[in-house]
């Protein structure tokens, strides 16, 4: 399973933290260092989350027809 590990950027829908994951990888040609952002919704549910929380999220079963992810713990506080 997928472990990975982001800030929670969006809390407006019952259940769900939308979790911006943000990755660096290098040019294979051209030797830069890339920066790639990706959005996951996720599902939460006994935890208290707020704006910036850095969490780590695991993959799961299909939830609902976009979610995927589960928020495992908070790893820190903004």
């Amino acid at each position: 399973m997928k472990t990975l590990q982001g800030t929670v950027t969006s809390l407006k829908n019952d259940h769900t933290a939308t979790v911006t994951v943000s990755r660096r990888w290098q040019h294979p040609l051209y030797k830069k260092f890339v920066k790639r952002t990706k959005k996951y919704p996720c599902d939460y549910r006994h935890l208290e989350l707020e704006l910036g929380d850095t969490v780590s999220i695991r993959e799961t079963r299909p939830i609902s027809k976009t979610k995927r992810f589960k928020v495992l713990n908070k790893v820190s506080r903004p």
